[in-house]
């Protein structure tokens, strides 16, 4: 590996560790507003959004270029690669956080809804995974990548039984179906975030031991 690559890769482990920890914040601050009904907070997410966005066409130019001017190979090249995907998931998890935040100034301006949902466990469930995922992607931690994607079961159980308290909500409050409609869009984003970062611990096997697991993961974790 030439110092000039080595140089290059350090530095775009950086940059995507930078965008990382920008959308683990808006993850966990998109909750926190919904939780606490802060609108302001919830606007700011909004507002930050623009820093990811503009993150990750820097990225994804740096990776470009990397490919063009060094033309890596094997463990190198599989790094770039998934550097690429994961870099197009954060920025989705980010758009995902804006939805939250939406839903949260929403509902700020709404009385409480009456559902009895664990949403506090699903939002930490979510935000570990995501944690974790970042983690495996730093350190090259298959075995911690191989955590991540066993806990998405486990979100999607909580985003079915979501929608099932919804339903009987809905015949017992119908004055709040907007409102429980809300929370299930919400449910329904944070589910999407622990699929992104199944995505990106799938991405961390294969950089690490060259593996595509995607569509058959059951049958690498069995």
């Amino acid at each position: 590996m030439s110092i000039h690559l080595l140089r290059a890769i350090d530095l775009l482990k950086k940059k995507i560790m930078v965008v990382g920890t920008h959308v683990e914040e808006s993850v966990r601050d998109a909750t926190r507003a919904l939780d606490e009904r802060d609108a302001n907070l919830a606007r700011r997410i909004c507002d930050n959004d623009d820093i990811i966005d503009e993150l990750e066409v820097e990225i994804e130019e740096e990776c470009l270029k990397m490919l063009a001017l060094y033309q890596p190979v094997a463990t190198d090249l599989r790094f770039i690669i998934a550097v690429l995907k994961i870099n197009n998931d954060l920025e989705r998890i980010g758009d995902l956080a804006v939805n939250i935040a939406e839903r949260a100034i929403y509902l700020s301006t709404q009385p409480p809804v009456k559902i009895n949902f664990d949403f506090h466990s699903m939002a930490n469930k979510t935000q570990t995974m995501l944690s974790k995922a970042l983690d495996a992607l730093v350190n090259g931690d298959v075995q911690l990548a191989r955590e991540v994607c066993v806990s998405d079961d486990e979100v999607d159980n909580l985003n079915r039984e979501m929608y099932l308290q919804v339903q009987e909500g809905g015949k017992d409050c119908p004055e709040q179906m907007e409102l429980l409609i809300h929370m299930l869009s919400v449910s329904r984003h944070l589910e999407r975030i622990a699929d992104l970062a199944t995505n990106i611990a799938e991405d961390v096997i294969y950089m690490a031991r060259g593996e595509i697991v995607r569509h058959r993961l059951e049958d690498y974790l069995a």
